[in-house]
């Protein structure tokens, strides 16, 4: 396991620690982590519905009838320099899945910043994802993530 993404899964399971109640302190990484944002797209593919270029890692399947992949994302509008990290989640259960994703990107000269989204449902039969922040880069960026404490792997780069 790399670095990237034994650090990514440290920062998800800090932030699941921090959800249960127990101490930043001692959650370590996920501290100096930004917030991300999930958004719910029910039963739309996110990737194929979006003008936007996705790279991504292969599915994973989380546990029975969850699925989840990192992806790094450069926007198709303007300039084509806006970059962010994703984690994609497909819960085809008939109940909603807790989920608490972290994902970070990087570049050929090393780490660029990393996301958590805080412990969220993802409805049944649907898909969310997690976005970081929108950052300005032109150089090729990859994604390393984690669900739930599992890692997700690295991204190809965008």
């Amino acid at each position: 396991m790399t670095t990237r993404v034994a650090r990514t899964v440290a920062g998800s399971t800090a932030a699941l620690t921090a959800v249960v109640g127990l101490s930043l302190a001692a959650a370590g990484p996920a501290a100096a982590a930004e917030s991300g944002s999930w958004r719910p797209y029910g039963n739309t593919n996110p990737i194929t519905s979006s003008s936007s270029e996705w790279r991504c890692a292969g599915t994973i399947h989380i546990e029975t009838d969850v699925l989840a992949q990192v992806c790094a994302v450069r926007a198709s509008n303007g300039n084509g320099n806006g970059v962010q990290g994703a984690v994609i989640v497909r819960n085809e259960r008939s109940s909603s899945y807790r989920a608490t994703a972290a994902m970070d990107l990087a570049n050929s000269s090393g780490y660029l910043n990393e996301w958590i989204c805080s412990s969220s449902g993802v409805g049944a039969n649907s898909w969310s994802v997690c976005f970081g922040r929108t950052i300005n880069h032109a150089a090729p960026v990859n994604s390393a993530g984690a669900i739930n404490g599992v890692s997700l792997g690295i991204s190809p780069s965008v």
